[in-house]
């Protein structure tokens, strides 16, 4: 969300998309015209490039592109045979993708709360959550989704150690983190599954709608990849020297869904994954400054778990007179964005599922007080100064 300007005073952009393209030099208009050209505009060879140098980057034995981030968190909860009964622990103060998948299946997302520095899932929280879920015996506990809010990742060493006590599954839902790493290690070091979003706004962006899941499991895989293309026949189907001549689309092995990353998404794609090694590091640069020159101002500047990189798909500040804050710098060209006003748990859709042990109490506290300023890699010195003096020009002025 960004704030509207006044007339008077020229809005900065919160992420400046035309900036990245510019800098590639014509290069994703010559990937997306030779895509055109190419004519395989649904599943071209495009994709298959861009899965294999995504699951490259990613250190991923499997990359598998498809519609949306959201179609890549329920392709493996259909791949595990979700259903009713069945509880699956996610965050609270994250996007409505996250769970918005699990009652499509009919089982229940339980919300777990947010540790007060990070803003990801705090895993004391979550051991509570499904410890008390197990004792309580309506619903069997099935998955744990972890997000990687903000860009960085969540404690996926102790998630992975509760997972593996109480025999769940764990997916890393990356759609803002992806590139993000702990210890030097990507996300799928300790996650089953890691999933992804390209919608535009994110560090890796295409100019449209896609998403993707990757996996070290090659089973998953397979299983995956014939659930996103309607359940088509894939070669593990195919057992005791039976084959399929034809194309594997036209035998359904399984209940499947549409699901499909476009040739000329991955077109764009490819392009900017050759330079999305350099944009994080220009990120976590401009967000360095950030944290140095904005430390005065501000109840709190983020951080960022030990051992941790992050993609900072958003820069988000603590402020306690939030709303005051996020008008006065409307006042000053300066938009910002909040992520999120209302949690998972207090959405109407989302009121009647179950809250982990001990309620949310950090996420109802930092939803009032958090604040995303203008975050992108080509944020250059001279812009970001013009932000921090509007910031600390509010503090000033004692409002």
């Amino acid at each position: 969300m960004t704030v509207a300007a006044s007339p008077a005073v020229p809005m900065l952009p919160f992420i400046d998309l035309q900036a990245q393209r510019r800098r590639l030099g014509g290069a994703v208009e010559a990937a997306v015209m030779a895509a055109v050209e190419g004519g395989a505009w649904i599943m071209g060879p495009q994709v298959r490039e861009f899965e294999t140098g995504l699951a490259a980057f990613g250190r991923a034995k499997h990359a598998l592109g498809c519609a949306n981030g959201t179609d890549a968190l329920i392709l493996p909860l259909i791949a595990w045979s979700l259903r009713p009964g069945d509880a699956v622990f996610v965050p609270s103060f994250t996007f409505t993708a996250t769970a918005e998948i699990v009652p499509w299946l009919g089982a229940a997302p339980v919300f777990v709360d947010v540790d007060p520095v990070t803003y990801n899932m705090d895993p004391a929280r979550l051991e509570a959550a499904i410890e008390g879920i197990r004792a309580e015996g309506r619903l069997t506990p099935k998955v744990v989704i972890a997000v990687d809010l903000f860009g960085q990742p969540a404690d996926y060493p102790a998630i992975r150690a509760i997972c593996d006590r109480h025999g769940l599954k764990l997916i890393a839902d990356s759609a803002q983190g992806f590139g993000c790493t702990l210890n030097g290690e990507h996300p799928i070091r300790w996650a089953d599954v890691t999933t992804t979003s390209f919608f535009p706004a994110k560090p890796l962006g295409c100019y449209g709608d896609g998403g993707a899941v990757l996996t070290d499991d090659d089973d998953l895989a397979q299983e995956m990849d014939s659930l996103r293309v309607h359940g088509k026949v894939v070669a593990k189907d195919l057992k005791d020297g039976a084959s399929f001549a034809h194309d594997p689309k036209y035998l359904a092995m399984r209940i499947g869904m549409n699901s499909r990353l476009d040739t000329i998404q991955a077109a764009v794609l490819i392009e900017k994954l050759k330079v999305f090694a350099d944009e994080i590091e220009w990120r976590n640069r401009i967000a360095a400054r950030y944290n140095d020159l904005l430390a005065p101002h501000v109840a709190a500047v983020p951080q960022v778990i030990a051992g941790g990189v992050s993609t900072w798909a958003q820069y988000t500040i603590a402020h306690e007179a939030r709303d005051a804050l996020a008008a006065h710098l409307r006042e000053q060209g300066v938009p910002t964005a909040v992520y999120y006003p209302v949690p998972m748990h207090m959405q109407p859709a989302y009121a009647r599922f179950p809250r982990g042990a001990g309620g949310l109490p950090v996420t109802e506290r930092v939803r009032e007080q958090v604040l995303s300023l203008p975050m992108h890699a080509d944020l250059d010195e001279a812009t970001q100064d013009h932000i921090v003096a509007a910031v600390a020009g509010f503090v000033g002025a004692g409002a």
